[in-house]
């Protein structure tokens, strides 16, 4: 095990692809990091079978039985538990309140170009139909830090990728995928290199060393 790997928390609402890319990776010995837990918000999902079959240690924290305050406080004390370096939100539908000690160190994923098509509702096939219904030309996918809003925080990187004239929303998706599983590991790379630099509204990206 390397000296510097990074412990991710992974938190999910659904199938979990993203995390099955994730652990993919690091099978391959593409990712130095190890899932320190997998945080569903909702049991049944296919995120913690995946993480189940891994042997990655997982927990559901069911938002709807749960305030929004014991919601997010029982996502951190599990976080914490976990001693996680870096938050990464995969397909996880649900604003959190980012405490200080974890703020610059929660990513998500969304499956669009931001500051287009986000915010509050904009998630899975409504992003992409989205797209279509506007006549984009392009579209792709963001990965930026967390803040206390739906899809506004210093974005990080962005992939892009062609929308075809009969694009369905699935099809669409399907190609903005290929793009998110290539971005978000980079993302993370360049976090455990230190390479990140939160300045203000923007993500000043250090040269390697």
């Amino acid at each position: 095990m390397s000296a510097n790997r990074l412990r991710l928390a992974v938190c999910l609402s659904g199938s979990g692809r993203t995390l099955q890319n994730l652990l993919d990776l690091r099978q391959a010995n593409e990712l130095d990091a190890e899932i320190a837990i997998v945080i569903a918000s909702r049991s049944g999902v296919g995120g913690i079978e995946r993480a189940a079959k891994a042997g990655a240690p997982h927990a559901v924290v069911d938002r709807k039985m749960l305030g929004d305050a014991d919601f997010n406080r029982r996502v951190f004390d599990l976080i914490d538990e976990a001693q996680a370096d870096l938050i990464v939100l995969a397909g996880w539908l649900h604003l959190l309140n980012v405490p200080p000690r974890y703020v610059g160190r929660v990513m998500n994923i969304h499956p669009a170009l931001l500051p287009s098509f986000g915010g509050r509702g904009m998630w899975g096939d409504k992003v992409h139909q989205a797209v279509l219904d506007q006549g984009c030309k392009i579209s792709g996918c963001t990965v930026h830090f967390v803040d206390q809003n739906y899809d506004t925080g210093p974005i990080i990187l962005q992939r892009i990728c062609p929308v075809l004239e009969n694009d369905s929303c699935h099809d669409l998706a399907a190609r903005v995928f290929e793009e998110e599983k290539i971005a978000l590991p980079a993302a993370i790379r360049l976090f455990q290199q230190s390479r990140l630099k939160i300045d203000g509204r923007r993500v000043r990206v250090r040269a390697a060393p």
